[in-house]
């Protein structure tokens, strides 16, 4: 459970960050299937890429003491890697779509 926790924040986080990609550019009108999708998708690259990154900056340890046994999986680079990844990669697909249409 310990490894499939940070991919579910990953995977919600990212399609709330495709979701308000979505709605703030309207020009695309996309369904909420390729919103959601490419969210989800986005949010877990995003999530990992920021991990790697960032990988020796915040103990989880500690995170995972101060704020229970989710903390390791509600650290920062899960949320803000997939939440950045899900609106970068609804935006490319939204402009992808949108220039399919013309």
């Amino acid at each position: 459970m310990e490894t499939l926790l940070p991919i579910i924040v990953q995977i919600v986080t990212g399609i709330i960050g495709g979701q308000a990609v979505g709605a703030a550019v309207k020009q695309a009108a996309m369904s909420q299937l390729p919103k959601i999708l490419s969210g989800a998708i986005g949010g877990v690259a995003g999530g990992a890429i920021l991990n790697s990154l960032m990988g020796g900056s915040i103990d989880p340890a500690a995170v995972a003491q101060a704020a229970g046994s989710l903390g390791s999986s509600l650290n920062i680079q899960n949320i803000v890697g997939g939440v950045g990844g899900g609106a970068i990669l609804t935006a490319i697909v939204g402009a992808v779509m949108g220039s399919m249409k013309k």
